[in-house]
């Protein structure tokens, strides 16, 4: 089905041109739709990667309940230019949020946010005006009660869950990867207990869940002309969470002076400057933080961490069936640089919560 065929079955009131494709994301193919006269809307077309988002009803029902909760405060708040704010998902001509062709792939539409631009490379400034963002976004949900929304990716930031998985795959050893990794091993059984504590403490009633957008890179945030935060994007994994992921998730990668997939892993710190500046922008707008959250954020950097590399190490175990791998020992070198991640916060710990004390809410 040609893509121009399939803007016709969503409720654009304007004229379109055909769809272009964009090279954005690996896990949509997304397009833009420009109006065919100046002064009228133009369109984000995106095709659902439907095998790894299984529910697209729930995801996009996410979506809209997000979007629509996020509008109705800005307007309570009396802001302008909504639509640059929050993002608007278009309906189908019957009413539906997204839409199935007769071959089995499903499509939506967002009204596209024009003059906006995004950031790759995370600066100081740049991490706290993501902070600053990012905490409006969670602040803004607070009161949206989290088991309205479904998991969007079940067990997506569920460390029992992933552990339970790399269990599975240690027990099974299908490419007899195992013996050569105990060090691995010895590493994540070590931090075993610690790193559930977050699950333990949620079922005592004693951490809360909130609305998480689970994907918290910079390029994430449309920037407007001025390069002042307006909107966050990219919202298919917004699901109910902790707000430590979403913390731990941004410095897993903003505030690490090597790369995810580093080879040598002593290239591997925590970036101070990146940490403390987007802490800064977060705490002035989550100011709906209890304090065991607040206290638990710099445990959420090494969470989020300990996780990728469990996930790593469960790929390399089970042979590489899940991560695209550039060489073969990608998956091993990628869980060698994130456990050396880990090791870098547990040593800044005291000096991320000094940086997290000084930020006045």
């Amino acid at each position: 089905m040609l893509n121009e065929e399939i803007i016709k079955c969503f409720a654009i009131p304007n004229e379109v041109a055909e769809p272009q494709p964009l090279k954005i994301g690996i896990i949509n193919d997304s397009f833009i739709v420009r109006a065919k006269h100046a002064g009228e809307r133009s369109y984000f077309l995106q095709r659902i990667n439907h095998h790894i988002f299984r529910n697209v009803e729930g995801l996009q029902q996410n979506i809209w309940k997000v979007t629509n909760h996020i509008r109705h405060k800005l307007e309570a708040a009396g802001e302008t230019d909504i639509d640059r704010k929050v993002l608007t998902l278009v309906p189908t001509t019957d009413g539906k949020l997204y839409y199935q062709t007769p071959a089995g792939d499903y499509w939506r539409v967002y009204v596209l946010i024009e003059n906006a631009t995004s950031h790759e490379k995370v600066t100081p400034e740049a991490a706290e005006l993501t902070g600053e963002a990012f905490g409006r976004f969670q602040c803004q949900l607070a009161d949206l009660p989290f088991n309205e929304l479904c998991e969007s990716i079940p067990n997506f930031h569920n460390i029992e869950f992933r552990l339970q998985q790399l269990d599975e795959a240690l027990a099974a050893d299908p490419k007899g990867r195992k013996a050569a990794c105990n060090d691995i091993i010895r590493a994540i059984n070590s931090r075993r207990e610690d790193m559930c504590l977050a699950e333990r403490l949620f079922r005592e009633g004693k951490l809360p869940k909130h609305i998480n957008h689970c994907d918290t890179k910079v390029n994430n945030v449309l920037f407007d002309q001025n390069d002042r935060p307006i909107c966050i994007v990219d919202l298919d994994t917004v699901m109910p969470g902790f707000v430590l992921s979403d913390f731990g998730d941004f410095m897993r990668i903003a505030a690490n002076t090597g790369l995810e997939d580093d080879p040598n892993p002593d290239n591997v710190h925590v970036d101070m400057a990146v940490f403390e500046a987007y802490t800064r922008g977060y705490l002035r707008q989550a100011t709906f933080l209890t304090d065991i959250e607040k206290e638990l954020l710099p445990y959420g950097c090494r969470l989020l961490s300990y996780m990728q590399t469990v996930r790593f190490f469960t790929d390399w175990i089970n042979g590489d069936t899940y991560y695209k791998i550039q060489y073969p020992e990608h998956n091993l070198v990628r869980t060698r640089a994130q456990l050396r991640l880990v090791e870098e916060q547990e040593k800044m710990e005291p000096e991320m919560k000094r940086a997290i004390s000084q930020v006045k809410s």
